[in-house]
């Protein structure tokens, strides 16, 4: 066990050749979060590793989730009124997130600012993402609480949001897989704003907030689901296939074929094809009955059948007349 090999020799063989590339067009992080990141990262001392920047910000993230987790286990806890989490916990949650938003944010500037920028890095870096997408959505679910009959969202609508969130992490890589650039994704920005928004209103007004009707007798949890899917269909998703067409049109994508392309697409969508089936033909009910073990597992799953995406990404920018199977 100890002797496996988690990177290959062809995959390191790809690494010396991976050079960095992302482009960022969302306004709120150019000109407003952009800023705000390029002073923090001035306090940071030179002498502190990035992946340690990279790490800390997990590990805040998981910490309060498990800390949801001991008031909230079942994602009832802010069905009533007043909620059952007390009022720390959800300023807590708004500054371990800032904290993790902001860490995430300048990793990478870190990592430049002190000549220490790797392709292991990256991974390093996009790994701890994809865990991290799932842990801050399952969180965020006990702030607008399980449905009770009255107020909340039904654990069902929960699975459907965190797929949502999880397809747009997926299509993020996949672009950078046949592109070779990373589109930065608005939502990332806005989620983590909205996210923070969230815990500190939650802690300043009370739960009551989640349970009252917004506009037109829809609640505030109804206009983030419906926000989140037109987001995705008709912003996030059109924008990565256009940015698929313009490399195929400038001859830049880092595929020969269609069926090159569209491999990476295979896990992921198979992983949710078969865990949509268990969540209808379950017959204990599975996702009722342990929705967040459920939802939990899902984001872990997710994550590892992502990972192969992201590290041939990386593989891919060896020169054409090098590339081997890297599996």
């Amino acid at each position: 066990m100890w002797r496996w090999r988690y990177v290959s020799g062809r995959q390191l063989h790809g690494f010396r050749h991976y050079k960095y590339s992302a482009v960022d067009t969302n306004p709120l992080s150019v000109y407003i979060m952009q800023p705000i990141w390029n002073k923090i990262i001035k306090i940071v001392p030179l002498w502190i590793a990035p992946n340690l920047l990279t790490f800390s910000g997990f590990v805040m993230i998981l910490f309060n989730y498990f800390l949801i987790s001991f008031y909230d286990w079942d994602y009832t806890a802010s069905g009533t009124s007043p909620g059952l989490v007390p009022t720390w916990v959800w300023l807590f949650s708004a500054f371990t997130t800032f904290c993790a938003y902001a860490l995430d944010s300048i990793d990478g500037k870190h990592a430049r600012r002190t000549q220490s920028s790797s392709p292991l890095g990256e991974l390093f870096d996009h790994g701890l993402d994809s865990w991290a997408t799932s842990i801050f959505v399952l969180s965020f679910f006990s702030v607008c609480s399980r449905d009770n009959g009255k107020t909340g969202v039904s654990v069902y609508t929960m699975y459907i949001y965190l797929s949502i969130v999880l397809f747009n992490f997926m299509c993020s890589h996949w672009e950078k897989y046949n592109t070779g650039v990373l589109f930065l994704p608005w939502g990332y920005d806005i989620s983590q704003v909205v996210l923070i928004a969230a815990y500190l209103l939650t802690g300043t007004v009370g739960v009551e907030v989640w349970q009252k009707p917004l506009l037109f007798g829809y609640y505030i949890t109804d206009v983030l689901v419906i926000l989140l899917i037109g987001f995705s269909l008709f912003l996030s998703f059109p924008q990565t296939l256009y940015n698929i067409h313009r490399a195929h049109l400038k001859k830049t994508l880092k595929n020969d074929s269609l069926y090159e392309g569209l491999l990476p697409l295979v896990s992921p969508v198979l992983l949710f094809i078969l865990l949509t089936v268990w969540v209808v033909l379950s017959p204990n009910n599975i996702l009722a009955k342990q929705p967040r073990l459920f939802l939990w597992m899902v984001g872990v799953a997710f994550s590892n059948v992502i990972d192969p995406v992201r590290q041939k990404g990386v593989y891919l920018q060896q020169p054409s007349h090098q590339k081997q199977a890297p599996f």
